[in-house]
């Protein structure tokens, strides 16, 4: 097992080959593995079939929204622009309801009945798990877009890819540092009681420990929970911050009960965008926010240095400067997890493209194209900036932000290196058989 402690020198000597390879990619070349050939000439006028996973309802509905709406728009970009080999690609959905059984019946659906090529596009962790086996068994290519640690952990199978989204863990083990240097050494953890969570619970303690801060006190909450107030009382009253990720319809309930209970006499906070994503900042109650850091996987407003890719990832899918659908100021997106459905599909395309794929009788071809993957340059396919792909983790690293509430709005006050966020890996998916 690779010594994972020795390859920040390895990332970096990736990111200066990302650097070379930069204008191949501009001129619209694809990044791959030696190997690869990039087929630009149709094999057949049937369209690719995609089938998306999506929380049309449940806890996750607000995340479903907004993925959907993603998906969508990178598919039409991906369509006009010639779609995959030629082919012009096709959404099939389905509603797992955030449901882990459903999600299973959901797997087994697009291989069995609408016999898709694929399945992609799942978050909530429980529903990932729940899915996994059945992805597994049928053999079909399942992409995730989860964050949580499941699929680096090595617990899932060869079937299951998380190529657009960091994980929970490489997240924590990155801002870990500015956190105990800039928010707090005596921390208390509040999180959702189910995998999600327990990434949090898990390696955000170690991480804040080797940079000299320490978790006092871990609280764990049901997700389906609609009240938060007789939690509270547990957080213990010698802090200096709370660090707090919860999600769900209830999560502007969570932040008002806890502005409720603290007033203005609380400690520092230091929140996952989690728990007030699809929440506008400027709802009744919130005011007590004003201050405090936020984790976020792209900014959710827009940047006075944004990417041109960023723009045009940004007017492509419909949000205003203040992350906000441009035709409802008040559908507030999940702009910190979404730009991951417009990654993977973008990742899809170009493993694709490399494995020449036909059909379902080359998903394994499909697997293999995506773990030969090793770099992906920030552009229109990858707005969110540039990435590092572990094949044998099946998983991606890439940059975080951190970012303040002044004024009812979020800027953007640190962005972590790729580096900064490795850890020791506990997996090797090559090695397992298909």
């Amino acid at each position: 097992m690779t010594d994972r402690k020795a390859l920040p020198a390895t990332g970096q000597a990736a990111l200066t080959r990302r650097t070379a390879l930069k204008g191949m990619a501009a001129a619209g070349g694809l990044i791959t593995a030696p190997g690869f050939v990039r087929y630009a000439q149709a094999q057949s006028s049937a369209p690719i079939r995609i089938g998306f996973q999506c929380h049309r309802t449940g806890i996750g509905a607000a995340y479903g929204r907004w993925y959907e709406r993603t998906t969508t728009a990178a598919v039409k970009r991906i369509n006009e622009a010639g779609g995959i080999n030629g082919r012009p690609v096709e959404i099939i959905t389905e509603d797992d309801g955030t449901d882990a059984g459903r999600g299973a019946e959901v797997v087994a659906k697009f291989a069995n009945q609408h016999k898709t090529d694929i399945v992609y596009g799942t978050l909530f962790s429980h529903v990932v798990t729940g899915s996994a086996p059945t992805a597994g068994e049928l053999k079909i290519p399942y992409y995730v877009v989860s964050e949580g640690y499941h699929v680096a952990s090595g617990q899932l199978n060869r079937w299951c890819l998380q190529p657009g989204i960091a994980d929970v863990r490489a997240q924590v083990t990155a801002m870990a540092p500015w956190i105990a240097a800039n928010a707090g050494k005596k921390v208390a953890m509040i999180y959702p009681d189910y995998a999600f969570g327990y990434d949090h619970r898990d390696y955000l303690p170690p991480a804040l420990e080797k940079a000299g801060a320490e978790v006092v006190a871990k609280i764990a909450i049901p997700p389906t929970e609609s009240s938060f107030t007789r939690y509270f009382p547990q957080i213990p009253s010698n802090i200096d911050l709370l660090y707090h990720v919860m999600v769900g319809p209830s999560v502007l309930t969570f932040v008002k009960e806890l502005g409720e209970f603290y007033g203005s006499s609380g400690p520092k906070q230091f929140g996952f965008i989690d728990s007030l994503e699809a929440v506008d900042f400027n709802n009744p109650g919130l005011d007590f926010l004003e201050g405090s850091h936020f984790w976020e996987g792209a900014p959710r407003y827009a940047q006075p240095n944004d990417s041109e890719a960023m723009k045009i990832y940004r007017a492509a899918v419909g949000i205003d400067d203040n992350g906000a659908s441009v035709d409802d100021p008040k559908d507030v997106s999940t702009a910190g997890h979404m730009f991951g459905c417009w990654e993977t599909l973008y990742v899809i395309k170009q493993a694709m493209e490399a494995c020449n794929y036909r059909g379902p009788e080359d998903r394994q071809k499909l697997v293999e194209a995506t773990e030969a993957i090793t770099t992906m340059a920030e552009g229109p396919e990858h707005p969110q900036g540039d990435k590092l792909f572990d094949g044998k983790l099946h998983q991606v690293f890439s940059h975080q932000y951190i970012s303040k509430l002044e004024n009812g709005r979020l800027d953007v006050v640190h962005k972590t290196a790729i580096e900064d966020s490795l850890y020791e890996p506990e997996a090797d998916y090559t090695k397992q058989s298909f």
